[in-house]
């Protein structure tokens, strides 16, 4: 069984940066697949979460939150489409953010924000530890996106829909 690494608060801004294909090559025996820039990795070989988490700490070369979810989890999200009814153009982000952990209680989807005038951003559902939704290409996301671990009451990380599809691919090649 495939496990998806979502490292949170990394290579942003300058802050807590490493090379995350260096981290995948220091996990080749877990056969580790880097995607992207974001702390993003799939491993294919069979390992506790205990056992990743606590390699992936010692490699790491500062604190961070690890979120790490079952492949099958990330094939089964592809099987629905949330995005559906939502416009695909340039201006407009699909995103996917991942909970630490399942949220004690959680806002009710889906919800705008701003909440009055014309949207930034659209939460449009959450499916377990998976929040679904859309965004405009405008900085004030940046603060929207940053009140989730408020508003859902865990810690969160989020990922462009277009990096849930590559490691869906991924897994595609190397397992669920």
């Amino acid at each position: 069984m495939a496990l998806v690494v979502l490292l949170r608060g990394v290579n942003v801004g300058g802050h807590r940066t490493f090379r995350p294909t260096t981290l995948a090559e220091q996990l080749k025996h877990l056969d580790a697949v880097n995607i992207g820039a974001a702390g993003t990795f799939v491993i294919r070989r069979p390992v506790t979460r205990a056992q990743l988490r606590a390699q992936l700490a010692r490699r790491l070369p500062f604190d961070a939150e690890i979120m790490i979810c079952q492949g099958r989890e990330i094939v089964r999200l592809m099987s629905q489409n949330h995005f559906a009814d939502q416009p695909a153009r340039p201006d407009i982000v699909r995103f996917v953010s991942v909970l630490s952990k399942r949220p004690r209680a959680a806002p009710s989807t889906p919800m705008s924000f701003p909440s009055s005038g014309k949207w930034l951003m659209k939460i449009l559902a959450r499916d377990n530890r998976f929040v679904f939704g859309v965004y405009r290409r405008h900085m004030k996301v940046i603060s929207y996106l940053g009140t989730f671990d408020r508003l859902f009451g865990v810690p969160v990380t989020t990922r462009n829909w277009n990096t849930i599809t590559a490691i869906a691919r991924v897994l595609g090649n190397g397992g669920t």
